[in-house]
């Protein structure tokens, strides 16, 4: 049996993304392989590294496309890209993707597919912690913060993926330094310089999160406890509304708050098949009602809900 591959996909509009790939490709040992889709390829191990023109974001299926044009089958996606803010703030983050808030056929703006999610990829956390150690090594913490950012934008794609970025305006787009220190991060997640094959992530209990700001201040704690997670859902991405109701009862609480937690849930749980998925709650992100509307809505789904010490072992 042939073993699936991974996909490194990279923007060739985006600075970011291509001097994290000139990285890559300087510090692993990689074979020129075939074009795909007319763009250029190389390969190392089970790793592939496919240097698109232009985004990705609205680039929806890539990796049946991929699979489609070369036989491989792949297994997961990542993203090296840039990220942008109006704040202009320096930052190195990583995040899923999915748009799971809009609207059945409302077109996202950003691209991916409304009322859904693409699978997370387990790697996030324990990328997170690699990212805080090369961010010291390569003398960056002082000049850029480190964070994870919750689930956004597309492109939908079938198989669990990342994005990691360098942000958040032009003059830090191009920070080579910033580059090499996210290109180890790969490398390390991928044991690229190693005969090993890739590690997998597996964990009894993995998390998906919901509420709290774009930076996902609660997510990064669990991080660094070891915590294994998922989607992330800010928010602004739960959207709720009763203001027409004239009782309290929450299941008048309308909005697409429901099929947005489904989402998160059902998509983490394809990422991570042999896993319990729970629910953590960022309580102080929401009112009183909120909270148990998301409490009774995630008891009819049988979503488990927990605290911190819930997902220690």
């Amino acid at each position: 049996m042939v073993e699936p591959v991974i996909l490194i996909i990279i923007s060739g509009g985006d600075i970011a993304s291509t001097n994290q790939a000139k990285s890559l490709l300087e510090k692993c040992e990689w074979v020129e392989g075939n074009l795909v889709e007319g763009f250029n390829t190389w390969n190392c191990h089970t790793v592939r590294i496919w240097w698109r023109d232009g985004g990705v974001l609205f680039e929806d299926n890539l990796d049946l496309r991929w699979e489609s044009e070369t036989g491989e089958k792949v297994s997961e996606v990542i993203f090296p890209s840039r990220h942008v803010a109006a704040s202009g703030f320096p930052c190195l983050t990583i995040h899923p993707i999915g748009t799971p808030q809009y609207d059945l056929g409302e077109k996202p703006p950003f691209g991916g597919k409304s009322a859904d999610a693409p699978p997370p990829s387990p790697r996030m956390s324990s990328w997170m912690q690699e990212l805080k150690k090369q961010a010291e090594s390569h003398e960056l913490s002082e000049e850029f913060s480190i964070s994870f950012e919750t689930t956004h934008h597309g492109p939908w794609i079938s198989v669990p993926s990342l994005f990691i970025e360098i942000g958040s305006n032009e003059e830090k787009w191009g920070n080579e330094k910033a580059a090499s220190a996210l290109a180890d991060v790969i490398i390390n997640g991928l044991n690229l310089n190693n005969q090993d094959t890739v590690p997998k992530i597996t964990a009894e209990k993995v998390v998906f999160c919901l509420g709290g700001g774009h930076y996902a201040p609660q997510p990064m704690r669990l991080s660094d406890k070891g915590v294994v997670l998922g989607h992330m859902l800010a928010s602004y991405a739960l959207i709720m509304d009763k203001s027409d109701s004239e009782t309290d009862d929450e299941s008048n609480v309308k909005g697409t708050w429901k099929q947005a937690i489904l989402s998160a849930y059902l998509s983490t749980k394809k990422a991570n098949p042999d896993s319990e998925v729970w629910a953590y709650l960022d309580r102080k992100s929401f009112k009183g009602w909120q909270r148990k509307a998301i409490k009774n809505f995630l008891d009819e789904e049988n979503i488990p809900l927990g605290r911190t010490e819930d997902f220690l072992t």
